[in-house]
């Protein structure tokens, strides 16, 4: 299934192909906001606010959903003011990113090991259709970028495993350390800044709003891909209202109509 919501709207245009990666193609990290969210739900109420759990449930699931696709200290920064907000004393927002990643870790452990092992299939854990997607970008001469909120070490490995390295090469990007020396923006910025391409040969490709906005800032399509986790199966209609809001041209589910996508993207 292909929403279009810019009718006319093409990708003739493009040389360079923008890509998130949990979500968008990865899902190994599938169920990250059931560890990120019930943290940050426990600490809160351990400062007695006086709110329920659910009224505090429904504060950090709007501000986590506000900053996926950035980097994941954005949403510890925003976490570590809710605290002080109430009267709290926070930790450095790198702690609580390193406390959530140690719960996310239990989770996906398995999953990685089982992929490193060849124990199961990479397509068990990737958006379906991912492949014949990045086949037919390939075969078109377009250059692949892969920018992520994710970790950097954790996003070259775990597109390693997946065997999705081989489209990327060099051009896999993620959070450092030096959280304000990276982002989609900036990596956008780069590319044009080197005189390689236009802001208008840019196409995108995500399930956050973060890279669709940015590569519509500077002339670009974009597909919104609202999956609905872990199954892909249909439209997540969360997703899709955030990713209509941000400029998304196109919407879909996953990635096994590729060819149908790929001819509303590159029509004769």
């Amino acid at each position: 299934m292909i929403e279009t919501l810019r009718p006319g709207a093409h990708a003739l245009n493009a040389r360079v192909a923008l890509f998130d990666f949990d979500g968008t193609l990865s899902l190994i990290r599938s169920g990250w906001v059931e560890e990120m969210v019930p943290m940050m739900v426990e600490i809160l109420a351990d400062l007695k606010s006086g709110e329920s759990e659910a009224e505090l449930t429904a504060i950090v699931l709007e501000y986590v959903g506000r900053l996926t696709g950035r980097q994941t200290i954005y949403q510890m920064i925003e976490f570590a003011e809710q605290i002080a907000k109430r009267g709290g004393t926070p930790e450095e927002p790198t702690a609580y990113k390193h406390m959530y990643l140690d719960r996310l870790m239990v989770k996906i452990k398995s999953r990685i090991e089982d992929l490193e092992t060849g124990r199961i299939s990479p397509d068990t854990w990737m958006v379906p259709g991912s492949v014949q997607l990045l086949d037919g970008l390939k075969d078109r001469g377009i250059k692949m970028y892969l920018a992520s909120g994710t970790d950097d070490k954790y996003v070259k490995h775990e597109a390693t495993i997946l065997g999705l390295a081989p489209y990327f090469g060099t051009h896999m990007y993620g959070a450092l350390d030096d959280y304000k020396s990276f982002s989609k923006a900036i990596l956008i910025k780069q590319i044009i800044d080197s005189a390689e391409n236009r802001g208008d040969e840019f196409i995108g490709f995500g399930d956050g709003y973060v890279e669709i906005e940015n590569v519509k800032a500077v002339g670009g399509v974009a597909v919104g891909v609202a999956s609905d986790e872990p199954d892909c199966a249909k439209v997540d209609l969360w997703k899709r209202d955030r990713l209509v809001n941000s400029g998304a041209d196109w919407i879909v589910p996953h990635f096994n109509t590729t060819p149908a996508l790929l001819t509303t993207l590159f029509p004769e």
